[in-house]
């Protein structure tokens, strides 16, 4: 009794441990952070009522666009050549990025007529036909020299991309309503699962390990407090079979987000199977569609794809209804754009995707890591690739061989800006 006691005692001293140890890292990397932010926080995008026109008109793109110019050189963002650049842009490729969206902005031939960088916002409530039965509802005019728009662009994706952002920014009123919403301000977090909340394949022979390296993922992550985690290292994880186990807390959540972390070698727990560990931190009803895939897999006895997958594959299988099927392909390629993909080579990927009627998503392995629709530019770019970037694609469908290989061939050949 005393043996097990003690032992009892170092598992439970030794995810204290880590869990301090883990604290101190984290300390460290805000600091990083922090530095790294003020070091570039001079090209942080900024944005003010000002350059905010809500309940605007205008007949057609080109018109739209001339108001957008006009704006920026008022503001003395740019020349009064710029808008040359702009009108010359959409005849390359369409600015357009989906959700009622647009973002026109200059070649690289008009650069030199970029002042300081900027942005002008211009809602359309009746909306502007943008080609291809594409409209808009919302024009966000970019001046930027260099490769300073993309950072910008990122950012505003990464708020555009929520579907019911888009609808509020077309119904907005005003122009402090529509800076909140560009902002974020008015954004509720979104379910945290990603390659932060991941571990997998570490040296583990019991629960508390995993109870202890969850815990602080969610910890780091801002998605719990002190409570919860003391209440899920102590509290044994529930049994769902095939090796998955899982826990929650009903104290200390502070946003939605859900924690992963999986065994390299899977070990018994008082006679059952253990291999993963899933560990839900519950603010909103974000979780309960992954956690249904996640009683899908277990029902259709395929949990075990969860104790074999790489990162992206299991973030696949718990966010994306599509990989929980057997006919699915995937293949990897990586982005060699100098700028990544921005709107234009974005633009390109996407259509070389819409030419097949396979259901493909795309995933950025260094970055979040989560699947996106790959038939929406906004979420693609959203994706923040970068030079170097890896991406997974996943297709399913009757023609997905074909699609991954001319997707394949299309980023080979530099999506419309060169090998």
């Amino acid at each position: 009794m005393l043996k097990q006691k003690a032992q009892d005692f170092l598992k439970r001293f030794s995810a204290i441990l880590f869990l301090v140890t883990s604290q101190i890292s984290a300390f460290f990397l805000m600091l990083a952070e922090s530095f790294q932010v003020q070091q570039e926080g001079r090209t942080m995008f900024q944005l003010s009522v000002q350059d905010i026109h809500p309940g605007e008109q205008a007949g057609n793109k080109e018109e739209a666009i001339r108001q957008v110019a006009a704006a920026l050189v008022q503001a003395g963002n740019v020349a009064d050549g710029y808008v040359d650049g702009m009108l010359a842009r959409e005849q390359q490729t369409s600015t357009f990025l989906g959700n009622g969206i647009a973002i026109p902005h200059g070649t690289t031939d008009t650069r030199d007529q970029v002042l300081k960088t900027g942005v002008q916002v211009f809602q359309f409530p009746q909306g502007v036909t943008w080609g291809e039965g594409q409209v808009a509802y919302v024009a966000i005019g970019i001046a930027a020299s260099s490769d300073e728009h993309l950072g910008l662009l990122r950012q505003l994706t990464h708020v555009l991309s929520d579907d019911s952002v888009a609808e509020q920014l077309k119904s907005a009123t005003t122009a402090e309503e529509l800076r909140a919403l560009l902002m974020g301000e008015k954004q509720s977090e979104q379910l945290k699962l990603d390659n932060d909340t991941l571990t997998l394949d570490v040296v583990a022979s019991d629960l508390v390990t995993l109870q202890a390296l969850n815990a602080a993922r969610l910890k780091e992550a801002g998605a719990v407090d002190a409570a919860f985690v003391a209440r899920t290292i102590n509290e044994q994880p529930m049994n769902l079979g095939q090796g998955i186990w899982l826990n929650d807390s009903a104290d200390g959540n502070l946003r939605s987000a859900i924690a992963v972390s999986r065994a390299a070698t899977a070990f018994d727990v008082e006679g059952e199977a253990a291999a993963l560990l899933v560990t839900v931190a519950m603010n909103d009803d974000q979780p309960v569609a992954v956690l249904k895939r996640l009683g899908d897999l277990l029902l259709n006895n395929k949990a075990d794809r969860l104790l074999k997958a790489d990162a992206a594959t299991v973030l696949a299988l718990l966010t994306s209804d599509e990989a929980l099927t057997d006919d699915v392909l995937s293949a990897e390629f990586v982005v060699r754009n100098e700028h990544g993909l921005h709107a234009r080579p974005g633009t390109m990927l996407v259509n070389t995707i819409k030419q097949f009627n396979s259901e493909i998503t795309v995933a950025n392995l260094d970055g979040t890591g989560k699947p996106a629709n790959g038939r929406s530019l906004m979420k693609v770019v959203a994706l923040g690739v970068k030079k170097g970037h890896r991406l997974r694609f996943t297709a399913q469908g009757e023609d997905a061989e074909q699609a991954l290989k001319a997707i394949g061939d299309a980023i080979a050949a530099g999506l419309g800006e060169g090998a």
